[in-house]
């Protein structure tokens, strides 16, 4: 924990950029559990539950293709801001949302909010391979992981009590609120990078791009490999098992916050205990591990305590996997081709969670259960590391501490 302490002591630019994204995802979470709850109350089918799971993550798919080509064309602090008040107004405007008939508003308030939140995960990710390199971009990125772990973690924790407590509403304000906190301290940020507008138009960036994924199909591979990590998209699965076997024992808006909480649990202390000894040689263990895990919360899933440790469990190895997938790419592709090629492994990596979501859905309407819905998930792990491993032994891929 000391080496992330010592980054952001060292980093200036870092630790700001790190305090905006816990402010602005520790809200972020209370209109999370706010807009499943409110969905559980109003007695939805779980089509309506899928499908707004993966508005959550189909958003960032549709902009991505011209996203990165304006990241790489605007100042990152300018753009930021823009993106910033975007969520400001479709967070706030989420509590004139009351019933069936406003189904139609809450799925454009959540399609603008998370593209704008996608957008600017993009921007950041983008940015921070120009102020680190090397095993400090790696930290950066795990620091990145744990940050959104902890927020989530307590913030889901905070939420469910909050919309128990105080309604549906007043989780949504405060998520606004916290977005307005995050744009002051922004705003108030001088970030100095090298920066040149590119001459190029955004087609022809965008055909650019893909020559030069076409002169490295390696690039290409890793970016479908993080793209893997997408199927812990795990939001629609949680509201149907809460629906389905707690709703009995438990208030709906606790039951989320828990177990999204207990997860992130092991979010934040996966990469602690795994950062130090993961390479490209052993990361297709972390796969089957991640696939245990998830096998094993298909196991434990109808009783709501052992469920909660499982989801612990489940939570080490995804943020590792996470990290250390996005770092390979940074590491791998050139520095003129950041903002698109970050922005495309985004598209595909909300396509994979976006595809989850759908078919978490699609199964459980069909009579599917739960139990055999999280085990295809885990298999899709397993199906992950014989890939990676494929991948290593047919393709140049520096290690990220080469």
């Amino acid at each position: 924990m000391n080496e992330y302490i010592n980054l952001i002591k060292s980093e200036p630019i870092l630790r700001r950029l790190s305090s905006v994204q816990l402010i602005s995802y520790f809200g972020a979470w209370f209109s999370n559990v706010a807009i499943y709850t409110l969905l559980l109350e109003m007695k939805v089918s779980a089509e309506v539950v899928a499908f707004t799971a993966m508005l959550h993550f189909l958003s960032g798919v549709i902009q991505a293709p011209f996203s990165g080509s304006i990241i790489d064309s605007m100042k990152p602090k300018k753009l930021m801001l823009i993106l910033i008040i975007f969520e400001i107004f479709a967070t706030l405007f989420l509590v004139f949302v009351n019933d069936i008939s406003d189904l139609w508003l809450l799925y454009t308030l959540i399609f603008i909010k998370m593209a704008a939140a996608s957008f600017y995960f993009t921007t950041e990710m983008s940015l921070l391979p120009k102020l680190l390199s090397g095993e400090k971009l790696q930290k950066a990125n795990e620091l990145h992981s744990i940050i959104w772990s902890f927020s989530y973690t307590l913030g889901m924790a905070l939420s469910g009590f909050v919309v128990f407590w105080f309604g549906i509403k007043v989780a949504f304000i405060l998520d606004a609120s916290m977005f307005v906190i995050g744009f002051w301290l922004l705003y108030r940020l001088d970030i100095k990078v090298e920066f040149t507008k590119s001459q190029e138009n955004l087609l022809q960036m965008m055909g650019d791009t893909f020559k030069y994924l076409k002169k490295t199909p390696y690039a290409l591979h890793l970016m479908l490999m993080h793209a893997f990590v997408g199927l812990t998209a795990f939001d629609a699965l949680v509201a149907l098992m809460v629906d389905k076997y707690y709703a009995s024992i438990i208030a709906t808006s606790l039951a989320l916050g828990l177990l999204h909480a207990s997860r992130a649990v092991g979010l934040v202390i996966g990469p602690i205990i795994l950062g130090k000894f993961i390479n490209n040689k052993r990361l297709v263990y972390v796969f089957m591990l991640q696939a245990l895990a998830v096998w094993l919360w298909a196991v434990l899933m109808r009783d709501f305590y052992l469920s909660i440790f499982a989801s612990v469990i489940v939570g080490l190895f995804t943020t590792t996997l996470w990290s250390y997938t996005y770092t390979l790419l940074q590491k791998n592709i050139d520095a003129k081709y950041y903002g698109r090629i970050v922005a495309y492994n985004d598209m595909l990596f909300l396509s994979s969670a976006a595809f989850a979501s759908f078919m978490i859905g699609f199964l459980a309407t069909n009579n599917y259960s739960l139990e055999f819905i999280t085990f295809l998930i885990g298999l899709g792990f397993v199906v992950g590391g014989v890939y990676f491993r494929w991948i290593v032994k047919t393709q140049t891929i520096q290690d990220i501490k080469s």
